[in-house]
């Protein structure tokens, strides 16, 4: 007993916080609304004293909806869940973010997360290759879309209107021999740019096109429910958006907040991403049905920091190379 009673001087206080924490807590996400429904339902299980209310729309018009906020003086999110880290950094750069100092990181590889903890990845949300399956011809690589087999059959999100393509732009032409020459290359070879990933997915199942440049879990999901199509980790490896998530500065209530990002950052907020069907950010969570394992896909590197300093000449490149 007397053994015993130092172990509960420490966990008693700490499972009362738990039980304390309350107030209202009002999260910005671009989730789909399920998850983000979901991921709500597993926060309050454990701390049911708080009430967190949701607004889901695609990153870009969360960020307008912010900006207008910040203008008026009047910020109503206290937790932000939107899709990648280069957000994230210009938010950061904008003194917006409140550091958490106390998160704890440890499970994680180092380069995950912000190593100054203004925010958190998530999740691995890779852009690979997807192909319909009457396509003759496999790619297994990058290089392989600037095949002749290839011309005219390329579809892919423009950065100009996607997060995740600019990232992965910027992931590509940051690691591959020639940098933008590939995209010269893949306009020479007529591959068709615009919209999002979404667009992409219903050409290439539907057979308009055979190729596209995609998000792992849309064909994945779609081939799980008999759709004509596979997706191709590529060998040279892929980009990634970490869906992160971040306090703001702002925040009335920063202890709800901080314990919405434990929780997202725990193993069980992680095996909950898994379950949701995406690649969990801790490397201990086992990848959903349909992925190869963990070790077979290669995440190329990428630095939000220098990207968010690119975002503008980036984007300009790829809009005089295809024209938009």
């Amino acid at each position: 007993m007397k053994r015993l009673l130092p172990l509960l001087a420490i966990l008693v206080p700490a499972f009362a916080q738990a039980q304390n924490l309350s107030g209202n807590l009002v999260l910005y996400t671009s989730q789909p609304n399920t998850d983000a429904q979901q991921t709500i339902d597993a926060f309050k299980a454990k701390h049911p004293g708080v009430n967190v209310t949701f607004v889901r729309d695609g990153t870009p018009k969360i960020l307008a909806k912010l900006s207008a906020e910040f203008e008026a003086g009047q910020p109503q999110a206290d937790v932000l869940l939107i899709a990648d880290s280069v957000t994230m950094e210009g938010l950061k750069k904008e003194d917006r973010l409140l550091v958490h100092e106390k998160a704890d990181t440890s499970a994680y590889p180092t380069g995950t997360h912000d190593p100054q903890k203004f925010w958190f990845a998530t999740k691995l949300i890779t852009t690979g290759i997807a192909y319909n399956t009457k396509a003759s011809f496999k790619p297994a690589s990058w290089a392989d879309l600037t095949r002749p087999e290839v011309k005219g059959q390329l579809v892919m999100p423009s950065p100009l209107t996607s997060g995740a393509a600019l990232i992965h732009a910027a992931t590509l032409t940051g690691n591959i021999e020639g940098g933008w020459d590939y995209y010269e290359a893949l306009k020479d070879n007529e591959a068709a740019a615009g919209g999002g990933n979404g667009d992409v997915l219903k050409q290439v199942a539907g057979g308009q096109k055979l190729y596209g440049v995609i998000v792992d879990y849309m064909p994945i999901r779609e081939k799980a429910k008999g759709a004509p199509i596979e997706f191709v980790f590529p060998k040279e490896g892929v980009s990634a958006v970490s869906e992160p998530v971040a306090i703001l500065k702002s925040t009335k209530n920063p202890e709800a907040a901080r314990a919405f990002v434990d929780f997202l950052l725990s193993k069980e907020g992680q095996e909950l991403a898994l379950k949701q069907g995406y690649i969990a950010a801790h490397p201990a969570v086992a990848l959903p049905a349909g992925y190869p394992p963990r070790e077979q896909i290669k995440v190329m590197g990428f630095d939000a920091a220098r990207a968010l300093a690119d975002e503008t000449k980036n984007k300009a490149a790829f809009a005089d190379i295809f024209g938009q």
